[in-house]
């Protein structure tokens, strides 16, 4: 069975080929015309009309050279964190004249180390047919979602053009060596951490504030409109594991004009239901941060404030009445 998925659930999956989260391009045949890490960039392509290098005209993926011999190009790509890999979207858009007609995606799992001569890859996305300037989303049949990968061999039949390509899956941890006395932000994406659903994201996406590292910059993080109505913004997210919440960060960086006034974390043990109904489910979540005054541009730490719940998978984030947060980090220690 292949389950499909639209567009509103494909956001609540992470992008493992996302190079934020370290994923790069360790080999690939050619990239004469555009250097193929350009095709994991988290931001959406661009066209740069009249902008040439020495190999010709620039574009914002990957372009091999026009093939004169037997043969196709690929990419090897190493995830940043290895997953379980659920849809794909081969992305073409400014590629028109260029693009390849069809690709194929394998895969495989190495626990230390990178892909031989040796290496055994499984096909996961057989040859489809490509389009310029387009997506192509496509499921990944569930005998091969279901299992954890490495590392990814793009294939383009024979060459040309990819501008993007997003792999959107469930980050995988081998949570059976963690020590459960050990603190860790089960929250993080690399922890497979994920956004599921807020009331809005006009200016940043909910995902953001799960990444690793510092927000780069304002559009690096959550960030609502500007509330005109009574109420306040939230965003959920589902822990990568159950665990007790002990220590809370909540980032504002960048944020000073438009920072929220205050926040709050609710909080619960979901054992039922799907994605989907997560909304609907936490209307009554316990309270696990109180309110809490927020400060422009600044990392907002709690531990005395944070109550005693247990063990969690959810929390729900709100913000009043709106704004933007560039990183959450919920240290706790994970449950059986």
């Amino acid at each position: 069975m292949t389950k499909q998925y639209n567009e509103e659930q494909l956001k609540q999956l992470v992008n493992l080929a996302n190079s934020r989260l370290g994923t790069e391009v360790i080999y690939v045949t050619d990239d004469w015309f555009a250097e193929a890490n350009r095709m994991l960039s988290p931001d959406e392509p661009v066209w740069k009309e009249g902008v040439y290098d020495d190999n010709g005209k620039w574009m914002d993926g990957w372009e091999s050279r026009r093939k004169r011999e037997a043969g196709y190009d690929h990419a090897v790509v190493k995830l940043g964190v290895a997953g379980n890999i659920k849809a794909v979207d081969i992305d073409t858009r400014y590629f028109t004249g260029n693009y390849p007609p069809s690709a194929s995606l394998e895969a495989c799992f190495i626990e230390n180390g990178d892909p031989t001569s040796e290496t055994e890859w499984t096909e996961i996305l057989p040859a489809v047919n490509l389009q310029g300037d387009s997506h192509h989303i496509h499921s990944i049949v569930d005998k091969f979602a279901d299992q954890p990968w490495t590392h990814l061999r793009l294939n383009i039949f024979p060459d040309g053009g990819v501008a993007r390509l997003r792999v959107y899956g469930v980050p995988f941890k081998d949570w059976s060596n963690q020590s459960a006395d050990q603190l860790v932000d089960l929250a993080a994406a690399l922890n497979g951490g994920r956004a599921l659903a807020c009331n809005n994201q006009h200016f940043g996406h909910m995902s953001n504030i799960i990444q690793p590292g510092k927000g780069i910059n304002m559009g690096d993080g959550w960030e609502t409109a500007r509330r005109r109505t009574p109420g306040n913004d939230w965003v959920i997210l589902a822990l990568g594991h159950a665990g007790s919440i002990e220590e809370i960060l909540i980032d504002t960086h960048h944020f000073k004009g438009n920072y929220p006034d205050k926040c709050s974390i609710q909080a619960a043990y979901v054992t039922g239901g799907t994605d989907d109904q997560i909304e609907t489910q936490s209307l009554y979540w316990e309270e696990l941060l109180p309110p809490q005054k927020m400060q422009p541009n600044q990392e907002h730490n709690y531990k005395a404030e944070v109550k005693n719940l247990g063990p969690v998978t959810h929390v729900k984030i709100n913000v009043f009445p709106d704004g933007g947060i560039s990183r959450v980090r919920l240290m706790g220690k994970v449950s059986g």
